[in-house]
């Protein structure tokens, strides 16, 4: 304690540098974010901060910009610099590259993403309960025509939610009709946009959409501005992450609230583990959504947009 005391009074700083030397770790984490611009991922990054913060570690953040190379070059950089582990936002549903990583050793964790390769531990939303829980929302409101809006495939969050859209809606005695499914390249609202004009282009009748995330549902707002169609009287619009403000909107968006803060708290407890345990087997922890009901859902009317 008077050691304490004396180098509090004296302002010294333990040399890092030095204790690695010793310990072979550097106390600090790579966390890939893919795009910093999605409001989702502060929380995340917020969440694993406080809970490495609170054991003496350091996160370094790398922006990836969805950019393959770009990807690389950060991973390899964040290596060199002698971190301990990663915590990873970017990841595709098939990524050699940090598959390959785990296999080498890397202390991984994927954080609301997933691979199809179970050697990466991984901390994502249960995006079939909540995919489920807005489809549901909507038959339950009296929707049978329900057209959706499908994030990016080799995403796990855009592929997952398109299967859970899929089965929900044959448990809920409805034909899927394809014609009704846009596929879209990113996560973006002008992706949304487009996806729900091209939607409206088919001369199909439907009284509801179901956007992958809630920057595709704004973008499908958009696209009803333009077109001259009212949400909710014309279109019920729901979307999925609930970012913030959603309330703020006119309408406030219907979506699912997804515990963004808490994946990335467990993500570095999960990362935590490998650190200490690293010949464990790896875990996955699927954590519960919830279905947050505004105002931009509403029972089906004479839309114009049936046919």
């Amino acid at each position: 304690m008077r050691v304490q005391k004396a180098a509090k009074k004296l302002g010294y700083v333990p040399n890092l540098l030095a204790r690695g030397l010793k310990t072979n770790r550097s106390a600090t984490i790579g966390v890939l974010i893919s795009d910093l611009t999605n409001p989702l991922f502060p929380p995340i990054v917020r969440g694993i901060e406080d809970v490495l913060d609170g054991v003496g570690f350091t996160t370094l953040l790398a922006n990836t910009d969805n950019d393959d190379s770009l990807e690389q070059r950060r991973y390899e950089a964040l290596l060199r610099r002698g971190v301990d582990g990663f915590i990873v936002t970017t990841a595709h549903r098939q990524h050699p590259l940090f598959e390959q990583a785990a296999k080498a050793g890397v202390a991984m964790v994927l954080a609301n993403r997933r691979t199809d390769s179970v050697a990466i531990p991984s901390v994502t939303s249960d995006d079939e309960a909540g995919t489920r829980s807005l489809v549901e929302h909507l038959v339950g409101l009296g929707h049978c025509r329900i057209a959706y809006v499908a994030g990016p495939q080799f995403l796990s969050t855009g592929y997952y939610r398109l299967q859970a859209f899929l089965a929900a809606t044959i448990a809920s005695g409805m034909k899927i009709d394809d014609d009704l499914i846009v596929l879209c390249d990113s996560f973006r609202e002008v992706e949304g946009e487009r996806a729900l004009h091209r939607l409206f282009a088919t001369g199909k009748g439907f009284t509801a959409v179901i956007a992958a995330n809630d920057l595709l549902a704004l973008g499908c707002y958009d696209a009803c501005r333009s077109a001259g169609v009212v949400c909710p009287d014309d279109l019920s619009i729901v979307g999925y992450n609930d970012m913030p403000f959603l309330d703020k909107l006119q309408p406030a968006l219907t979506t699912v609230r997804i515990p963004h803060y808490d994946i990335g708290a467990e993500s570095a407890r999960l990362l935590l583990e490998r650190l200490t345990s690293p010949e464990a087997p790896p875990k996955s922890l699927l954590l519960n959504p919830t279905l947050v009901v505004r105002g931009s859902t509403c029972a089906p009317s004479s839309s114009r947009l049936l046919h």
